[in-house]
């Protein structure tokens, strides 16, 4: 007879078939009743809906959303299609915030049906679904993003609603900035004697710096026989002007962050002290704050470390290959990666003590930092040697955040562009503010995003002449509810308060 364990094993090796397969919504016809029932009592499996069950790992604790929020994409494309077949889409405005770069987990989505019964269907962590009956774009105007039914870009631009312009700027000029010529919605704009919507998106496109395409619209609208003004829908002027040459969503999603970010945080930081006079002295003090910000960075990222590991891997009194003197052999893992790389940071802090432009070194340094702090690991067998090879392939999420990073793709996208933005600030407290947030936003790492973030912040303090800054972890609740303003709803104040009242200035 098998033992429970081999029970449970014969249940995952069936879980484990559909993940291969990339199924991340599983209904009760993939699993038979006892892998079901076994797999949700072990903590493997959640019924999302009856019918319905995601997967989720044993460790995570009671009301944890961290799995939700990672499936809540694909559970909705199968679930959507199960229901529906192909005939539905999401709404104009969804469609348009996904055309974007915006990922984050709705609070309510609302999707579009010919069979749609104008009902909402509760979904876990107070997300939810509504599907409204309502016709669907033809064919041409739909298209198709890891499962989920669009609006096209030029469909969805003509139909989202005049206050979607007003309420989220940023995802409408990200789209807007992807559009290369008038041709891409003129015709659509033309069969339907669109001539109100043709002003707004004239108005639109000269509001991000794209007057030829908006003269374009203008003009042919005119020779068309239609009465066409251009209004501007924004409320404000764009935070930055779009070049036709750049076509990643995510470039122009960070640089119009930033720009619209800048001037709060200018608002709530403190001046900068400016560099010190005793290069010496401030490195020791970064030395001695050694111990304690180990402590706390590496405590927020959920690992178990103790002054007394901290200092024995700082001393070289531990031993790799000795499991049995240390049974945490991760965490001291974890801790000797830190040590290693925040001597790294050091070096890089010395630079822009002297002058270096502290963009160019991030952009030139980071990557020895990352490659540092997980070294011990790879030398462990833990992890591979590639993955120390630079920036993630695959995706990755943020643990019981509603912010979905960007695709390995659109990373190799952003990075670049985001160290140009640090090099050319000429603000010290934006660079500390912003770089950490971008950095993290981004999340280019498949771990260690959060160290990496804190040491960029860092590096940065040092550049504006503040004192290198530790995030405790008593705060850790406080930091990441801030991160996540900034994210999910682009308030970048209360990150901006949290790092400000942290900062402490150093005697010259």
């Amino acid at each position: 007879m098998a033992t429970p364990s081999e029970k449970l094993a014969e249940s995952l090796e069936a879980l484990r078939v559909l993940q291969d397969q990339r199924v991340m919504a599983i209904r009760s016809a993939d699993l038979s009743r006892t892998h079901r029932e076994r797999l949700c009592h072990n903590g493997f499996l959640q019924e999302v809906i009856k019918g319905w069950y995601i997967p989720t790992r044993p460790d995570e604790p009671a009301g944890e959303s961290t799995a939700w929020y990672a499936c809540f994409w694909q559970f909705c494309a199968a679930y959507l299609g199960h229901r529906f077949g192909t005939d539905w889409c999401l709404s104009p405005e969804q469609s348009l915030a996904l055309h974007a770069g915006n990922r984050t987990v709705p609070r309510q989505l609302l999707v579009r049906s010919p069979k749609g019964q104008n009902n909402i269907t509760a979904l876990p962590h107070g997300t939810s679904l509504l599907d409204v009956r309502a016709s669907i774009p033809e064919e041409k105007d739909m298209e198709e993003m890891d499962g989920l039914r669009l609006y096209a870009l030029p469909a969805a631009l003509i139909a989202c609603s005049p206050k979607y312009f007003r309420q989220n700027p940023t995802d409408v000029r990200t789209a807007l900035g992807v559009v290369r010529d008038a041709s891409e919605v003129l015709d659509r704009l033309l069969d339907g004697g669109h001539s109100t919507i043709a002003g707004r998106l004239a108005g639109a496109f000269r509001n991000i710096g794209r007057d030829r395409i908006a003269d374009d619209i203008v003009k042919t609208m005119q020779a068309a026989g239609y009465r066409v003004r251009a209004t501007d829908p924004f409320e404000t002027p764009a935070p930055v002007l779009l070049t036709t040459r750049e076509r990643s969503p995510w470039v122009n999603r960070i640089r119009l962050l930033w720009q619209s970010m800048r001037n709060d945080v200018l608002e709530r930081f403190p001046a900068p002290p400016g560099l010190p006079n005793d290069t010496k002295a401030y490195l020791k003090r970064v030395e001695h704050v050694y111990a304690t910000d180990a402590y706390h960075s590496l405590s927020i990222e959920g690992y178990q470390v103790s002054p007394e590991l901290i200092e024995r891997v700082r001393s070289g009194g531990w031993n790799p290959d000795d499991n049995e003197a240390d049974r945490e052999h991760r965490n001291a893992l974890a801790a000797r990666g830190y040590w290693q790389a925040f001597q790294r940071v050091e070096e890089s802090v010395k630079k822009v003590l002297e002058g270096v432009n502290p963009g160019q070194v991030a952009d030139a340094d980071h990557g020895d930092w990352y490659r540092e702090l997980f070294a011990p690991s790879v030398a462990a067998g833990l992890l591979r040697p590639a993955d120390l090879s630079g920036y993630r392939n695959g995706p990755v999420t943020i643990r019981r955040s509603m912010h979905v990073p960007p695709s390995p793709e659109a990373v190799r996208d952003a990075m670049p562009a985001f160290f140009d933005l640090l090099r050319e600030e000429p603000e010290p407290a934006v660079r500390v503010v912003l770089g950490h947030f971008i950095f993290v936003y981004i999340h280019p790492y498949p771990d260690g995003n959060g160290r990496m973030g804190r040491f960029l912040t860092n590096l940065m303090l040092a550049a504006g002449g503040w004192n290198w800054t530790v995030v405790p972890l008593e705060k850790r609740d406080t930091y990441m509810a801030a991160l996540e303003e900034a994210s999910v709803r682009e308030d970048i104040g209360p990150f901006t308060d949290f790092l400000a009242n942290l900062t402490e200035t150093p005697q010259q």
